[in-house]
């Protein structure tokens, strides 16, 4: 990455607040890079590949996983934080790292897990992915976790509540002050967006859940399917549905970079200070929002609430509430590191042990521990 090229409010080396522990400088690659291969070489992210994204693992080979999630949301980020003359290496680091710490089965897995730790501090998959990167991965002799740098770890933590805030120090301070984060973090956060959005489209229609005639409902899906049959007459199957896709990404790419360079003009933002200070840079449109809030409406309808869905949410709901009991009522079932843990805070133990769980490691444990299938 060539540095002089980057704008005066991206983040760089010079003015990043560091690592909580002193290294030596890296060789041959940058700071942030570092940090990218870091996140590459941690278990945490190896998990990724059998931890759902909509469909559980055993549904289908080709369905999205939060590994290929991740990867997706690290091409868009960079390409984006290139378009804007930001630094690609922290924009690929936090996407890369942005789900380390969900749970097995999804966000239904975070919400049964938050519930069962409602007494003891709650579950939250961005505090885990921080608390994965600073204190659960074993790989150095020094330190624990992976001692990233502060605008790394901050970009990970994309929410934070004022209480839980209050505990992080000066990773949590802008939670608490109202202070942006990098314009490198803004991005990812919507590179994520834009990723699942398109992703659960493609998805949805591969497992037949939803289909093309429905989706023609959906006005910025439908402008792009003609654009395609335009240009391709005659086209159809998964061609189509790629063509379409790729034309709806392309679609919210410019739209995204294009607003987000006016809002940084509009700002006057000169410095790293000014993105801290500023409301929320990175945003679309006005023109393209209620378009995408429409696509999100009929995915949450169509797709993440169709019966088939929620009948594979119910049976994995209670793996995990299974999994907790059990773990809770005798710590001695957990592997020795979390056991020595457990003397300490046994809810949060049990807890960071069932959210490193692969979906189906989390099936074989419970059918072990359990009983049947493996499945509820």
């Amino acid at each position: 990455m060539n540095m002089a090229r980057l704008a005066p409010y991206a983040v760089t080396e010079a003015v990043s607040r560091g690592r909580r522990h002193a290294e030596t400088p890296p060789r041959e690659r940058s700071e942030f890079q570092r940090d990218r291969d870091r996140i590459i070489h941690s278990t945490a992210f190896r998990r990724l590949e059998y931890k759902t994204q909509v469909f559980i693992n055993h549904e289908g080979d080709l369905f999205r996983t939060r590994l290929t999630h991740s990867l997706e949301v690290a091409q868009l980020s960079r390409s984006m934080a290139r378009a804007l003359r930001l630094n690609e290496d922290l924009a690929e680091a936090v996407a890369l790292a942005h789900d380390l710490g969900h749970t097995p089965f999804g966000h239904a897995g975070q919400e049964v897990l938050d519930g069962c730790m409602k007494e003891y501090g709650g579950f939250e998959h961005n505090l885990q992915s921080l608390r994965i990167v600073d204190t659960l991965e074993e790989r150095y002799a020094a330190f624990d976790g992976l001692n990233l740098l502060h605008e790394t770890r901050e970009g990970i933590l994309k929410h934070c509540s004022p209480a839980n805030a209050r505990l992080l120090g000066d990773i949590g301070q802008r939670f608490i002050v109202g202070r942006r984060p990098s314009l490198e973090a803004q991005i990812v956060n919507l590179a994520d967006e834009i990723a699942y959005n398109n992703h659960d489209v493609d998805d949805g229609l591969r497992s037949g859940l939803i289909t093309l005639e429905r989706l023609d409902a959906v006005a910025v899906f439908a402008q792009c399917r003609r654009e395609a049959e335009a240009q391709w007459p005659g086209l159809e199957g998964r061609r189509l549905i790629h063509e379409t896709i790729r034309r709806m990404i392309d679609v919210m790419v410019r739209d995204l970079v294009a607003n987000t360079r006016a809002n940084i003009a509009a700002a006057g933002v000169a410095s790293l200070d000014d993105v801290h200070r500023a409301p929320a840079l990175a945003a679309y449109s006005a023109a393209l929002s209620p378009k995408l809030r429409e696509l999100k409406d009929f995915l949450r309808l169509n797709l993440y609430r169709h019966e088939q869905v929620l009948r594979t949410v119910d049976r994995v709901r209670c793996i995990v509430a299974d999994l907790f009991a059990v773990y809770m009522a005798n710590a001695d079932l957990l592997p020795p590191r979390y056991r020595a843990c457990a003397a300490l805070d046994k809810a949060r133990a049990v807890a960071d042990y069932i959210a490193g769980m692969t979906d189906r490691y989390a099936a074989k444990a419970h059918q072990r521990l359990c009983g049947g299938s493996g499945f509820c």
